[in-house]
């Protein structure tokens, strides 16, 4: 299992804002290159979402899917993308103060990603889940700075 961590700083809620509009997961989840469709209902539990990943014309259809909300607490996905299996992406949100202390496991379901599981992909995956949680950081502050009208939280660049 692969997991990362971020201080976010911004509110759970301003971080949930984020995750409960599916359209948005390609602006930081690392990889997509676009949403193709998303539920309506997204995030309730079984609601699903279509993304286009890869890079360049190397690119396949992923289906995510809510096994797990608990708004602003926690999100679980299974994201598939055959031919290469499935895995479980659980977030959690833990308010820390006024900011988010987030938490990101990855780990395979099914497929070939359950043979090859262990040291070096999980550090692979280690590295492209600290990616997403950086973009994620400064959207979700750059978002509470426009809402707020605050300017230069210390510790996140302001460009993206």
């Amino acid at each position: 299992m692969a997991r990362s961590r971020r201080l976010i700083l911004s509110s759970p809620s301003g971080v949930w804002n984020l995750l409960s509009d599916g359209r948005r997961y390609g602006e930081w989840v690392s990889g997509t290159q676009r949403v193709t469709a998303a539920d309506p209902h997204w995030p309730d539990v079984g609601a699903r979402l279509q993304v286009r990943v890869g890079v360049g014309p190397l690119a396949l259809e992923d289906i995510c899917v809510v096994r797990i909300c608990e708004p602003r607490r926690r999100l679980e996905l299974e994201a598939r993308a055959e031919p290469f299996g499935a895995a479980r992406i659980a977030m959690n949100l833990i308010p820390w103060g006024e900011h988010t202390l987030f938490l990101l496991e990855w780990h395979p379901l099914r497929g070939p990603g359950i043979r090859m599981h262990g040291l070096p992909v999980d550090y692979v995956v280690s590295i492209r889940n600290g990616m997403m949680l950086t973009k994620l950081a400064r959207i979700a502050v750059r978002e509470r700075e426009h809402d707020t009208g605050s300017v230069g939280v210390p510790g996140v660049p302001d460009t993206p």
